[in-house]
C-alpha cells in the first residue's frame, strides 16, 4: 500500500513537497535564534531608553542631545535590520536567481547570527572578496545560517568561526567556505552527513537535538543552483563546508 501511495504522488506534488521541506527547514533555523535575537532587542531598547533619558535631562547641552539622538537612530536602524534579515529568511521568496554579491549574504546571515555567536564565545574571522553569482539570496542565506549555526553548536567551550568568499577563476565558480575549530566529524559519520535524518547532535537540556534535515536542504539547495557543497573534517580538528556555485548560468555545467 506504501508503494503505490508514493507511486502515486505526481511530480509537481513531489516539489511542492520539496519547497515545504526547505521552509520548514528555514523556520526551523530561524527558530533556533529567537532567544538570542530577543536578547539583542532588549540591549537595543535599553541604549534608546538610555539615551532618550540623557537627552531629556535640564542640563543637557545641544551638543549631547545630537549625540544621543544619533545614538539612537545607530540603534533603531540595527534594530530594523535585525527584524528585516529575521522576516527575509521567514517569508516565502521568489525563487528566480538574481545576480548577488555572496559577500552581502554572509554579512546579512552575521547580523543575525552575532548575537548567539558572541554568547557562546565565538570569534569571527572573515576574508570576503566582491565576488557575485546567481543565486536565490534567501536559499542561500539560509544555508549559511545553517552551517553557522552548527559551527557554534560544534564548539562548545568557544572557538573560531571562519568564513570566506573567493573566486575560483579555474573552475568558474564562487566559493563560501564556513570553516569552524570545533570537535570534528569522524570518517564514519562523514560518509552520511548529508543524508535525510542523520544527526550526531545530542539534545540538549530542552530536549532539543537535530533533526537530520538541515545538511539535506543545504544540499539540495546548493545543487538546485547547479553547484556543489563539500566538507572536510576529521575529530579533533574541526570542520570545512565550502561551497562551490556557478559564477554564470552558462557555467554551471562546470561546477564541481
Amino acid at each position: 500500500m506504501l508503494d503505490e501511495d508514493i507511486e502515486a504522488v505526481s511530480p509537481a506534488e513531489m516539489e511542492w513537497l520539496r519547497e515545504q521541506l526547505v521552509r520548514a527547514q528555514r523556520l526551523s533555523s530561524v527558530g533556533t535564534l529567537a532567544s538570542s535575537v530577543a536578547h539583542e532587542f532588549n540591549n537595543i531598547l535599553t541604549t534608546i531608553l538610555n539615551y532618550a533619558k540623557m537627552a531629556q535631562k535640564p542640563t543637557a547641552t545641544d551638543a549631547s542631545k545630537n549625540q544621543a539622538l544619533d545614538r539612537i537612530v545607530q540603534a533603531s536602524q540595527r534594530a530594523a535590520a535585525i527584524v528585516s534579515g529575521m522576516l527575509g529568511m521567514a517569508r516565502p521568496g521568489t525563487l528566480k536567481r538574481q545576480m548577488t554579491n555572496l559577500g552581502t549574504l554572509v554579512d546579512e546571515v552575521l547580523l543575525l547570527t552575532g548575537k548567539d555567536l558572541s554568547q557562546h564565545r565565538i570569534r569571527v574571522e572573515k576574508k570576503i572578496a566582491t565576488v557575485s553569482a546567481p543565486v536565490v539570496s534567501a536559499q542561500v542565506e539560509q544555508v549559511l545560517l545553517n552551517l553557522v549555526i552548527n559551527a557554534r553548536q560544534a564548539m562548545r567551550e568557544g572557538g573560531t568561526l571562519r568564513l570566506e568568499v573567493r573566486e575560483n577563476k579555474s573552475l568558474d565558480v564562487a566559493e563560501i567556505v564556513v570553516a569552524d575549530s570545533g570537535c570534528g566529524i569522524t570518517a564514519e559519520a562523514l560518509s552520511q552527513i548529508f543524508e535525510p535524518f542523520f544527526t550526531t547532535k545530542v539534545p540538549d537540556a530542552d530536549g532539543r537535538g537535530g533533526s537530520g534535515l538541515g545538511l539535506s536542504v543545504c544540499r539540495q539547495i546548493i545543487e538546485n543552483h547547479h553547484g556543489r557543497i563539500r566538507v572536510e573534517s576529521a575529530p579533533g580538528r574541526g570542520s570545512i563546508f565550502t561551497l562551490k556555485l556557478p559564477l554564470r548560468e552558462e557555467a554551471r555545467a562546470r561546477a564541481a
